[in-house]
């Protein structure tokens, strides 16, 4: 309980990252970065729309001029960032009540695309001191305020006559949030920033000042209408016809005495009760599950298994017909360890699984002890392709040693396709998806610059990694060595029950691994596609629950190809791994299930994305599962047979 509660709140920021200090009169910069959306795959620059403000390039905050484009990261560029110094001016400890930004001009097609971005309700993210500008909120029973990042760019409002008008949120109020530096720096005026909170608000052209502010002292004001204005209605809206938005922006700095810099990521995580209930019932579940199939691999081991061993010694002296008394995974000892089909590709397949386990683990430790974590923006990317890169020397390792008790070779050519089977796959796919999203114009398309850069990674780092892996693995470490030599004719396999069959036997398979992460799968799914202004870091449920995953896949696999086995099947090479990965069947359907019943995702763009990067998820965990059920029946059934001496 208390290291969950540990984990669970680690909002803290990265290991190894200080935080910034500013003193009165010190100009902080505001970065604009994408807008994005609930019921849209795709994300667009800010900068790039056809309603905003473009930089000047006059202002300079710090080392930065309005309009420079901020370095980013691998993660950030994959996950559609594109940040870059705005206009806003923003000087510590000094309020502005009303500040005048620009008067954009916006042309008849501009007004359509506007319109269409404030229907599907997209947000923008605004960024000051690492910090994403919120939405502020209070909870159901008013005790916390918390905030949901981003904030929305305008509103359809419903008239009598039923037809849409849409308002646009051309004044922001801006309320920064700052902390004394505890310690000595207080004495020197330094202060951190510890909340950004974003208001917008729609205000009309009308009665307007002659610097373009809104009229002062009024409460309330009338908004500001996406529409040709009235003496322009006899053009019928012509490309020509365009209208002019003034933008202007309040700033108002508030010292918060109770929230310190290294909690202030906690106000974007609404921790309550009931969701640390919900994911304790997620583990109480998969306890159940886990603990149901343990009981199964129990009685297998320790009823069947061990009273089973000695019939088999006793088959090795027996005539062949009293071999046919004998039945079930005793009579294959002579087939079992026989080379599988494709056992090249089967080789490249466990190879790039344990790469991705590698990977994976280092992803889940990295996070639940806090060094990856929000404020690291992109980092769960960056830090996966580089584990994920370093992993090729294990891919290259397990591959080439399995390759080489399959009696095979040609070690090199293995390597090369362990290397190249799990990226060229994703890179392929991904290349013909962002064709699409680079015809909509969205940040989200990867530049070409990006996928050269990933074809160089693969290139000089995995490649050459995967390659001295391969060559220690195939002519230092050898074969693994199996208790019991292969017959030279194969034996026949008997026809199977129904219930035996492959496919009946992988869906099994994958439901109890499905079903210790649903609920799990919940938070997920909701923090990806119906909350995408929150974040998902409850790690220390995650990794507890990766845990009673992982045992699961490992008991359902075993369990798998102990059937498989007792059915006198010895192609259990690539049954025990499509047992593992099964559980990916399920949570694709799930997947396609949440998108019909849960989401509001619109357009065929959104829906292709959807459906194309789950099913690319949904083949990486499958691989990743899928290794880990083949190693628990490799394991399994070496450990059998291995009690077992036959001539």
């Amino acid at each position: 309980m208390p290291v969950l509660n540990f984990a669970e709140s680690q909002l803290m920021p990265a290991l190894g990252v200080t935080f910034k200090s500013y003193r009165d009169g010190e100009t902080i910069p505001l970065l604009v970065n994408k807008i994005y959306s609930e019921e849209s795959e795709l994300q667009f620059a800010y900068t790039e729309l056809p309603f905003v403000c473009p930089p000047t390039g006059r202002l300079k905050a710090g080392r930065f001029s309005s309009g420079a484009s901020i370095s980013l990261n691998l993660g950030e560029v994959l996950r559609g960032d594109r940040i870059t110094v705005s206009d806003y001016q923003l000087v510590m400890g000094q309020d502005e009540e009303a500040k005048f930004l620009c008067s954009r001009e916006v042309s008849a097609a501009g007004i359509q695309k506007t319109k269409l971005l404030i229907q599907n309700e997209y947000r923008a993210e605004w960024i000051v001191d690492n910090l994403p500008g919120a939405t502020s909120f209070m909870s159901t029973d008013k005790s916390r305020k918390y905030y949901a990042a981003g904030f929305k760019i305008g509103q359809v409002i419903n008239p009598v006559d039923a037809n849409l008008n849409f308002a646009i949120y051309n004044h922001v109020t801006l309320v920064l949030r700052w902390h004394r530096v505890p310690g000595m720096g207080a004495n020197k005026g330094k202060k951190v920033i510890v909340g950004f909170e974003v208001y917008p608000k729609s205000i009309s052209a009308s009665g307007r000042k002659e610097d373009g502010l809104p009229p002062s002292g009024e409460v309330t004001h009338d908004p500001f209408i996406l529409a040709v204005p009235s003496n322009a209605t006899d053009v019928r809206d012509t490309p020509d016809t365009s209208i002019t938005i003034p933008f202007t922006y309040s700033v108002y700095w508030r010292e918060d005495e109770k929230l310190e810099w290294k909690h202030r990521w906690n106000m974007y995580f609404v921790a309550s009760d009931d969701s640390s209930n919900v994911h304790w019932l997620a583990i109480l579940n998969s306890f159940v599950i886990a603990g149901l199939l343990t009981a199964v691999v129990a009685v297998v081991f320790t009823r069947t298994i061990r009273g089973s061993i000695e019939d088999i010694e006793r088959a090795a002296e027996i005539s062949d017909g009293e071999e046919e008394e004998l039945a079930g995974w005793k009579l294959v000892h002579g087939d079992v360890f026989r080379a599988p089909a494709y056992a090249g590709l089967f080789s490249a397949v466990v190879g790039s699984g344990t790469q991705l386990i590698f990977a994976t683990v280092g992803i889940i430790i990295l996070s639940a002890v806090g060094v990856l974590n929000p404020s690291f923006r992109g980092g769960y990317i960056s830090v996966g392709i580089g584990l994920w890169l370093f992993g090729g020397l294990f891919a290259g390792y397990f591959s080439s040693r399995l390759y080489r008790t399959f009696g095979l070779e040609d070690w090199q050519q293995n390597v090369l396709c362990t290397a190249s089977l799990v990226p060229g796959l994703l890179f392929a796919a991904i290349f013909i998806l962002n064709l699409f999203v680079w015809i909509q114009a969205s940040s989200t398309a990867l530049p070409f610059t990006t996928l050269v850069a990933l074809i160089a990674l693969w290139l000089f780092v995995q490649l050459p990694l995967a390659y001295i892996g391969g060559w220690y693995g195939y002519t230092q470490a050898g074969a693994y060595n199996h208790p019991i030599k292969a017959n030279a004719i194969p034996r026949q396999v008997p026809p199977h029950s129904w219930y035996l069959r492959s496919m009946q036997t992988f869906l099994f398979a994958g439901f109890a691994p499905f079903m210790v992460m649903y609920i799990e799968l919940l938070f997920v799914f909701k923090s990806l596609w119906l909350d995408k202004s929150g974040y998902y870091y409850v790690f220390g449920f995650m990794s507890v629950v990766g845990v009673i995953l992982g045992v699961t896949v490992v008991e359902a696999a075993v369990v798998a190809t102990y059937l498989q086995l007792c059915s006198e099947n010895y192609h259990w090479w690539w049954q025990s791994f499509l047992a593992g990965s099964s559980s990916a069947l399920w949570i694709f359907g799930y997947l396609a299930y949440y998108f019909w019943t849960k989401l509001n995702i619109t357009g065929f763009m959104s829906g292709l994305l959807f459906f194309a990067y789950g099913a690319l998820a949904c083949a990486v965990y499958g691989l990743l599962v899928g290794t880990i059920g083949f190693l628990a029946s490799y394991v399994f059934v070496r450990r059998i047979y291995a009690a077992v001496k036959v001539d």
